[in-house]
């Protein structure tokens, strides 16, 4: 599958909101705050089910949730009741000018045109505001996680911060980064839940995407470091980045 049949199976991420709501992590609370700090209105792009939108819902601060899929923004509603779910896109957000002290995208960036994103984040957002991009990518440098990977794929993304060419465009600066390692208690359900929502894995015909998650649950019933636990830690790098607007 090439990066441009994986964005279009990007498009159906609501086809699998369920899976994306067990198997996908949440994002730690302080890279979260690193992103965005005392910002006191938030939009969250690409918002897909509201994880990284639950993270940034707190009191006193208003926090909108945008998502083109409409599978996914019903879920996001469901699962963050508190923050204002609207449906749009990085290249057309449905918010005024200078209106947000912070645009973030968690797991998304590599969806946009970065170009048209980046003039349109530096619309909505007030001098001095934020862009943050973060991604929750998993360790590949334990062999179980290694093999896990080749049975799924590695998405876009993984590649994208792994060549460290993660860019943004006009009128925004250079990129300042953090990386958290920390490790997620998986059951082996919500393993197999998060591959299935995977780009990869939705675009796949059914019986081949069937026969990619049988192939996971044998690694993971076969591997000396899975077998037989009934939670497995799953090791995560998070990779954040942040710039202001001028």
């Amino acid at each position: 599958m090439t990066d441009r049949d994986e964005a279009l199976a990007g498009r159906r991420f609501g086809a699998a909101a369920d899976q994306y709501i067990a198997g996908r992590p949440d994002y730690p609370q302080e890279i979260v705050d690193w992103l965005v700090g005392d910002a006191e209105a938030v939009a969250d792009v690409g918002a897909g089910t509201g994880k990284l939108t639950a993270a940034l819902v707190r009191p006193g601060r208003e926090v909108v949730a945008v998502e083109p899929d409409a599978g996914m923004l019903a879920a996001l509603a469901r699962e963050v009741p508190g923050a204002r779910a609207e449906a749009g896109s990085g290249e057309a957000l449905p918010l005024p000018d200078a209106s947000v002290d912070a645009v973030v995208y968690g797991q998304a960036w590599h969806w946009v045109d970065v170009p048209a994103a980046s003039a349109e984040a530096a619309r909505v957002l007030r001098p001095g505001g934020v862009l943050g991009l973060v991604w929750n990518v998993r360790d590949s440098d334990v062999d179980w996680v290694r093999e896990l990977g080749s049975i799924m794929r590695g998405s876009a993304a993984e590649r994208m911060i792994d060549g460290d060419s993660v860019v943004v465009a006009r009128p925004f600066g250079p990129l300042e980064r953090r990386d958290l390692r920390w490790t997620r208690s998986m059951t082996v359900a919500e393993i197999v839940a998060m591959a299935a929502s995977r780009s990869y894995v939705i675009a796949l015909p059914e019986a081949e995407r069937a026969d990619v998650l049988d192939r996971i649950r044998i690694l993971l019933a076969t591997h000396p470091e899975t077998a037989g636990l009934d939670r497995i830690e799953m090791p995560y790098t998070t990779s954040a980045f942040r710039t202001r607007r001028p």
